[in-house]
């Protein structure tokens, strides 16, 4: 085998790299069935891990009673079919996973820990089976044996490095998740292929390139289907980001959708401006400054988390002289709002950016900056600090006004009151909007000069008509009252621990344990 090391090498530095790509490219399969939270990644790589323990003490053993090269090619045969048919799987399985279990509570975390047992548990346990097979074959003495040991760890930690980076910068925005998926299990089948040939055995050249042959006839049959099935699908795509999906309803409204899709970013219906939902409340935010507050002070809008435009839409209706700056870190979202959510506007500028990182690099004001950047559990910890406040305050101007959309659960105002106190460390007025029509909703509006409810009333005669009805009795309850919580900052922005908090008494309500 001495003169086949070169090949020992290249076997471990592929291992190394298919590994850690396909682990994280299993992200992009479960995002759309159970989002990319904490929990789902916990879950994702915490399986991983033990696969490829039990992998690493069934290759050890395998090893030492059979040291063979063409044993340990058909474990890489059996690892790249089995990586090559994860795609073809996962609508199946992630399906009924996500169907019987997310329903249920802590559902989202386990329908994620199933989903990644059934699909990638075996994959990964012949993944690390090859690194201690190799170290194995390549050891001629204990003299050697730590040096051997270094080396294969080096190349395969190598591999691995170059897995964490080409999937997600190259691959999957090129190929998609799909023939990711497929590529890596065609790599390692041609890897075996090669080692067999070194070894002159035909048997499993002709094996591995079969194998080979059917994976890339698998993807080429599949590669269009839909990554998740739902009526009225009329839009699919993965980006750097996230996985992006629009679907027409019956009702008539087009919905843009994210991930595991249990929320609406935006929506859109030709003949009905209002939303009645989140979006629209944001037009309200200028009428809270000191009367008289007209449409024409408010000229120049910024929106962070601006989706396929829904808000923006609505501002531009309401507000003729305004222009409104749409920021949005995914240029995917950007380009669905152009094509099925009419955000072409010449008024409207979207910009494909960070939310803070936009705000740190603009030097323009503006009148209204709305922050609809996140939506329990996606909650940047970034932007929510004092810090991010201040920075919004230093780009209004003398009469600007910040709104933010807040989600939480029923009756659990710790978020609201959190996000709230820290606002009022930098803002004058706060007010909460409590939105009927969305009982996880709640729009924060904080204005720069001090202001009050009776300010409000007196402005809504300066109002579009079609924000009148927003303000109609029982349709939005406004309040400046809430409980004082803690100050977040960017050294002590404890927001995923609080929202974990909230995640879990939502949990126990549903399991009827909830505790006084």
């Amino acid at each position: 085998m001495k003169q086949h090391r070169w090949f020992i090498n290249l076997l471990v530095f592929f291992s190394g790299f298919v590994t850690l790509g396909a682990e994280l490219t299993a992200s992009r399969l479960l995002a759309p069935y159970f989002g990319t939270s904490l929990p789902v990644w916990s879950s994702l790589i915490g399986l991983i891990l033990i696969a490829l323990s039990l992998g690493y003490l069934l290759g050890g053993r395998l090893a030492d009673r059979r040291p063979h090269l063409p044993v340990l090619l058909w474990v890489v045969v059996g690892a790249g079919v089995l990586t090559a048919m994860v795609p073809l799987a996962a609508p199946l399985i992630l399906d009924l996973a996500a169907s019987a279990l997310v329903s249920f509570q802590g559902g989202l975390l386990l329908g994620a820990f199933v989903g990644v047992l059934v699909l990638l548990g075996l994959p990964m346990t012949l993944f690390g089976m090859l690194t201690p097979f190799a170290i194995r074959l390549a050891t001629h003495s204990v003299a050697d044996s730590g040096r051997t040991a270094g080396r294969l760890f080096a190349v395969s930690t190598l591999g691995s490095f170059l897995g964490s980076l080409l999937p997600s910068v190259v691959l999957v925005p090129l190929l998609g998740t799909r023939w990711t998926f497929f590529a890596f299990g065609a790599l390692m089948l041609l890897v075996a292929a090669l080692g067999f040939a070194l070894h002159a055995r035909k048997g499993g050249v002709i094996a591995a390139m079969c194998a080979f042959l059917l994976t890339a006839l698998a993807g080429t049959l599949t590669g269009d289907a839909a990554i998740r099935k739902d009526p009225g699908l009329i839009f699919e795509g993965e980006s750097e980001y996230q996985y992006v999906r629009v679907i027409d309803r019956k009702s008539g409204w087009r919905v843009l959708q994210l991930n595991e899709g249990l929320v609406v970013h935006s929506k859109y219906n030709k003949n009905r401006p209002l939303t009645y939902g989140e979006w629209d409340y944001f037009a309200l935010a200028p009428f809270f400054n000191p009367a008289p507050a007209k449409p024409a002070e408010a000229k120049r809008w910024a929106i962070i988390g601006a989706g396929a435009g829904t808000t923006a839409k609505l501002v531009l209706r309401c507000f003729p002289e305004a222009t409104v700056v749409g920021v949005e870190l995914d240029p995917l979202v950007v380009e669905v709002g152009r094509r099925f959510f009419d955000a072409d506007d010449p008024r409207y500028i979207p910009v494909v950016s960070d939310g803070r990182g936009w705000l740190n690099r603009t030097s323009e004001s503006f009148d209204v900056i709305g922050v609809d950047a996140y939506q329990q559990p996606y909650i940047p910890f970034e932007l929510t600090t004092t810090e991010f406040f201040s920075d919004i305050r230093d780009h209004l101007n003398e009469r600007g006004v910040l709104a933010m959309n807040i989600s939480s659960p029923p009756g659990d105002d710790r978020l609201v009151n959190a996000l709230a106190t820290t606002v009022a460390t930098v803002f004058p007025s706060i007010f909460l909007l409590d939105l009927p029509d969305s009982s996880m909703a709640t729009i924060l509006v904080a204005t720069r000069q001090p202001s009050t409810l009776k300010e409000f009333g007196a402005n809504q005669g300066h109002m579009h008509p079609l924000l009148k009805h927003l303000v109609r009795p029982n349709r939005v309850k406004i309040r400046t009252e809430f409980a004082q919580s803690t100050v977040l900052t960017d050294d002590t922005a404890t927001v995923e621990r609080l929202v974990d908090q909230m995640v879990f008494r939502q949990v126990m309500r549903m399991s009827g344990g909830e505790r006084p």
